[in-house]
């Protein structure tokens, strides 16, 4: 498989969920810009067979490359960049929630669902965009999880997908900030993530970065019960050039940090 076509079939996965990504995507080419994603971002958890271990092997077979690891203690989350074999292809963020670090309680429900998941079930590529592999989480387990991590809460209802795909603020034309951006995102009516500030980051750490909040969906948990929750959303980075030259490629984890919050639920009531 190609990157292209790696990366086509996780954008088809992921504006079926997140249909705001597509209207900004088009209001941008609209506007005679030609958009290119910065990274494109995935969550999983560190329990077999859907740890990061598993699923690096398609991006390396991809040609991708280890670059820096990045920890997030009080999301008890690590996590990895890599870069593509060519400079105009996305680069990769590939996190896991530290399963092992939860109470018992929510532990043992995610150890439930991945319980579940086919021990094969990492050796093809197309596991980056299948979704749940497992059967709907129960709404009182899923309720669990949202009061201690509201990434495992996320991972729980959608799965392995991407998180967020990243429109390069560097390759536009008509919007040289990424608050340039953030006013037209905001005009076609998507709220921002203000977590930490509306753009996170800064030049002196060579990048900035912000996010909608995320998309929302009715789904169905076990016994058929409905309710909305919060699916992915749309990232805007700008990368600047660093002393020893060249553009920035890695990521900062204090903005990475308020990034992930772009698809809190508490966040997303409004």
């Amino acid at each position: 498989m190609s990157i292209t076509a790696f990366m086509d079939s996780l954008w088809s996965d992921y504006t079926s969920i997140t249909p705001q990504a597509d209207r900004i995507y088009q209001a941008f080419t609209e506007r005679g810009e030609t958009v290119v994603n910065d990274h494109v971002a995935f969550r999983t958890l560190a329990l077999e067979p859907i740890g990061l271990a598993k699923l690096e092997p398609h991006l390396l077979a991809l040609g991708y490359t280890p670059f820096e690891p990045y920890e997030f203690p009080a999301k008890k989350l690590r996590a990895y960049g890599y870069l593509p074999p060519e400079a105009t292809q996305p680069r990769v963020f590939l996190s896991e929630l530290l399963v092992e670090e939860l109470s018992p309680k929510s532990a043992d429900i995610l150890k439930k669902l991945a319980s579940q998941v086919a021990a094969d079930a990492a050796a093809d590529p197309s596991v980056m965009w299948r979704g749940p592999l497992w059967d709907p989480i129960a709404y009182d387990d899923y309720q669990q999880l949202v009061s201690e991590s509201e990434y495992a809460a996320w991972f729980s209802t959608l799965g392995l997908r991407a998180n967020h795909f990243t429109i390069s603020v560097n390759h536009l034309n008509s919007c040289e900030e990424v608050e340039d951006v953030l006013q037209v995102v905001e005009s076609l009516g998507y709220a921002i993530n203000d977590s930490g500030g509306r753009v996170k980051g800064s030049p002196d750490r060579f990048l900035e970065q912000a996010s909608t909040m995320a998309d929302k969906q009715v789904i169905e948990f076990a016994g058929g019960e409905q309710h909305e929750v919060p699916t992915c959303y749309y990232e805007f980075a700008k990368r600047y050039m660093t002393p020893e030259g060249g553009l920035f490629q890695g990521f900062v984890a204090a903005s990475a940090d308020k990034i992930f919050e772009s698809t809190d639920v508490r966040e997303n009531k409004a």
